[in-house]
């Protein structure tokens, strides 16, 4: 059998310890699976050393990426990573070795920024909007917003220079504010921007005392937070409309630039459009290894890096076929969907609405995801030509400004100065297409 070389894995060294209180998070209820958390809930140096040394085994490769997550990886403090920058020289073996930091922001000081610039960590800050829209459902426990906080982190990190995109959970609330979001991620200094679609069903009733419904359960509603396919749609094209005319090669996108690829005939840069998934592991606090985070559940554990390797678990036959399930499931639908070179079926995660064959197996944002390549369809066809032509997809914007230019005069006198653009953006006309 051949050995697959590489895999990437989600450590979560606090694993569901936070300290704040999402009103949508899928995480918190993880600590039901480990009872002991409440006394024993930070990784041990021992797992972490057993970790770091396993993982940097496990790449075949010269780059070797860490990715810190929670939970909140902050809780364990600097000191931890600073064991985390050592181990890593320990093991490293010359390899290149970069971390990718996700965090609430709401620990982050001058000294962890400081840290952070020193190490070369890319910091990954979730946040949700403008206050009113972030502080909705990302509360403490005390139900207080938690806003201002993560911009006082954002202020230092941009104080330190220190790296950072933004990680953005689109949920029932600010799904209806695109372009809202959007700007305000722009003009917090965020130039790679990731979506996030909040999907999560209610159960009534659970073995391991779980409130949320597992990949595969049926039948089981989608809770009031989640997002709605039709309104997903809608705020990614409203987005990719303002996006095509002013920010390509300036803004990134995530989901922008996987389709791109797609187009393009290369793999997609996320799980979630990739034909295969699987060896994206979860690393649980006391060494747990999980085929995916959104999978950690005991049937989906695939050992404990105490009683074997990375490298192994990555190559048994149950990470293999966890991969595989992903294409050999899909339905005829998807298998005739003119976009499923871009879409794969989407998240595995998310297929439990009831397909034409009466069976559980079509991805409840299908409509979403249809809907957003139809509409985007032309424009990524463009950016691809120009790609392979040796030329920036960003020369798309001139092919917008151009259009808008060479209207009729009397059509462009029509267009008032305080009107909304008709690019889309959701500005007054003077304050966008009429400056270029």
């Amino acid at each position: 059998m051949q050995k697959i070389t590489s895999c990437h894995v989600m450590a979560k060294p606090s694993g569901s310890v936070c300290n704040i209180d999402c009103k949508y998070c899928f995480y918190l209820e993880k600590d039901k699976l480990y009872p002991e958390r409440q006394q024993n809930w930070r990784m041990t140096d021992e797992t972490l050393e057993l970790f770091i040394q396993q993982h940097i085994e496990a790449q075949q490769g010269e780059f070797v990426d860490f990715a810190w997550q929670g939970g909140e990886p902050t809780l364990l403090g600097l000191e931890f990573y600073q064991k985390v920058v050592a181990l890593c020289d320990k093991y490293g073996e010359g390899k290149s070795i970069r971390h990718a930091f996700q965090t609430n922001g709401l620990q982050i000081n001058d000294d962890w920024c400081r840290f952070f610039k020193q190490h070369n960590f890319l910091i990954g800050v979730s946040i949700d909007g403008p206050e009113d829209l972030h502080d909705h459902y990302r509360v403490t426990r005390s139900k207080r917003g938690t806003h201002s906080k993560v911009m006082a982190a954002i202020t230092l990190l941009n104080k330190h220079a220190v790296e950072f995109n933004t990680l953005t959970v689109i949920n029932a609330k600010n799904v209806h504010e695109p372009l809202r979001v959007y700007q305000f991620l722009k003009d917090i200094g965020s130039t790679y921007i990731q979506f996030i679609p909040l999907v999560e069903r209610e159960v009534s009733r659970s073995e391991e005392s779980l409130t949320l419904a597992k990949p595969g359960d049926t039948f089981s509603p989608v809770t009031p937070w989640s997002v709605n396919p039709k309104a997903y749609a809608k705020f990614l094209n409203t987005i990719f409309d303002y996006w095509v005319r002013h920010d390509v090669g300036q803004t990134f996108v995530q989901s922008f630039d996987s389709m791109l690829a797609s187009w393009l005939g290369e793999p997609a840069g996320i799980c979630v459009f990739s034909p295969r998934c699987g060896h994206a592991f979860a690393l649980e606090a006391n060494g747990d290894l999980y085929q995916c985070d959104h999978y950690v559940y005991p049937e989906y554990k695939l050992g404990n890096i105490h009683d074997s390797t990375i490298f192994a678990m990555n190559n048994s036959p149950a990470a293999i076929q966890f991969g595989k399930d992903k294409y050999e499931t899909l339905n005829q639908k998807c298998l005739s969907c003119r976009y499923r070179f871009a879409c794969n079926g989407g998240c595995p995660k998310h297929r439990f609405e009831l397909g034409s064959n009466g069976k559980p197996d079509r991805n409840y944002l299908c409509h979403a995801y249809y809907e957003h390549f139809k509409h985007t369809e032309k424009s990524m066809t463009a950016m691809a030509h120009l790609l392979r032509q040796g030329r920036p997809a960003s020369d798309i914007m001139r092919y917008f400004r151009q259009r808008t230019d060479t209207k009729p005069e009397a059509e462009r006198r029509s267009i008032g100065r305080n009107s909304e653009c008709p690019c889309g953006s959701g500005k007054k006309y003077k304050r966008c297409c009429a400056r270029h």
